[in-house]
């Protein structure tokens, strides 16, 4: 019987989708599905939901739930993190901070100011969390679907020993994104997909073993409604090529060209038809406007007398655990350290690339070069996140200042002065919840 570790569960639509998941498996049907949450409340609804799918599912699964992180991590075969360090109340600074400064921030939660706070507060939790792993559960397989992705997983392959990978969902998304505008079966189409989380390409994407991109780039063209349904990403795209991964939104925040100006922001990220074409703080917003209803919206599930769909979703992570089980091998797209996967991009830093899961065992697959005219704005995120994680490890706040210095839409923004009031303001902001940081002396 596996031991499978949640940790943050009380994130209720993650951890009931991939519970869902996992008990679709033979194999991990009889699991041990250890929850744990700091927050007893939201603990104790999860627990709820999941023991809802185990009896609706006739499944021999074992339910537990604890505050206790240690206790629900002893003896564990896999562990999924979704926490959020800090609340929605903390969070929102790393947004509404740097717009004071003239940075205007759509999601927050990657990279940039916002994403590098994120990180700031979450990489010692994370690295802790490995810490815990290495004393009560040294070869379980961790699996992290909290942001910022590439920073939190390159502390943790850094710190630890512990058998790691992010994921994320942007992969598959685009590419069922890309097979449906140019009209191709998924079952003809296949990629390779290299980067960095949220900024990945597709290097190659074939229909039927043939380049599928001149199809696309036709369509994206002649096509007002798909042209417009990703419109910073399609963009790109035209300049540069290849598809990025993670929607317009979020790839506004990550580069030079769209949120610099106002009159930018409005033709570029405010009109698109997609999910996030990129309005100001889009995420943050929602869940501000959740806060009231959450409990509500919760017992509703709970309540509803409909029987449950309990087919098997799009998620990575319980066909990843099924083979480190000893299941059938899986590919997905994971984000591990650069062995000489991506030979254009620093050693051991955190790529995202296609990778084999098998019985305990992940093996990433060599890439090669990025394209030419996509690697200088990759590195460029690359070298701050770089920074930034060696501040998160050291308390350092010089490195925090200089990683956010060479973000692109906050020195396309701001002059190296304003950076550092901005900075400066937000570490005075965060402080509670930043202890690394013992002293700022500039």
């Amino acid at each position: 019987m596996a031991k499978i570790a949640f940790i943050g569960a009380g994130s209720f639509g993650f951890t009931r989708t991939l519970v869902k998941d996992i008990l679709t498996f033979p194999l991990l049907e009889d699991a041990e599905l250890a929850l744990m949450d700091v927050d007893a409340e939201k603990l104790d609804y999860i627990k709820r939901a999941v023991e809802r799918i185990v009896k609706e599912g006739g499944y021999p699964a074992k339910v537990t739930a604890t505050t206790d992180r240690r206790k629900a991590l002893k003896g564990a075969d896999a562990v999924i993190i979704t926490i959020l360090a800090g609340s929605v109340q903390v969070w929102r600074h790393d947004i509404e901070i740097p717009k004071k400064f003239g940075v205007d921030i759509n999601v927050g939660d990657t990279r940039g100011p916002s994403g590098i706070f994120r990180a700031l507060r979450t990489i010692p939790i994370m690295v802790s969390i490995c810490k815990d792993m290495e004393e009560v559960c040294p070869k379980a397989l961790l699996l992290n679907y909290t942001n910022p992705m590439a920073m939190l997983c390159r502390a943790m392959q850094r710190e630890s020993s512990i058998v790691s990978s992010g994921l994320c969902h942007s992969v598959q998304g685009t590419v069922y994104m890309m097979a449906h505008w140019i009209g191709a079966p998924m079952t003809e189409v296949n990629y390779t997909c290299a980067g960095i989380n949220h900024l990945s390409w597709f290097v190659k994407f074939l229909w039927n073993g043939e380049d599928a991109y001149p199809k696309l780039r036709e369509v994206v063209k002649r096509n007002k409604k798909v042209y417009n349904e990703e419109h910073v990403r399609n963009e790109m795209f035209l300049a540069l090529g290849y598809y990025v991964t993670e929607s317009s939104g979020h790839n506004s925040e990550y580069n030079w060209w769209f949120r610099k100006r106002p009159d930018l922001i409005e033709k570029h990220c405010t009109h698109g038809t997609g999910w996030n074409p990129g309005v100001y703080a889009d995420i943050l917003n929602g869940y501000l406007a959740r806060e009231k209803s959450w409990r509500k919206d919760i017992q509703a599930w709970l309540d509803n007398p409909a029987p449950l769909h309990l087919a098997r979703g799009h998620e990575y992570a319980a066909s990843i655990i099924n083979a480190w089980q000893g299941g059938e091998p899986f590919e997905f797209n994971g984000n591990v350290p650069n062995t000489q996967i991506i030979t254009n991009l620093p050693p051991n830093c955190c790529v995202e690339v296609p990778v084999f899961a098998s019985r305990r065992a992940l093996n990433a697959v060599h890439v090669g070069d990025l394209p030419p005219q996509c690697q200088p704005l990759t590195a460029i995120s690359v070298a701050s996140e770089e920074l930034a994680v060696e501040a998160a490890i050291t308390g350092d706040p010089e490195l925090v200042y200089q990683a956010i210095c060479y973000d692109p839409l906050t020195a396309a923004v701001l002059s190296l002065g304003e950076i550092k009031q901005m900075v400066k303001a937000m570490l005075k902001k965060h402080q509670p919840h930043l202890p690394q940081f013992k002293s700022i002396t500039w």
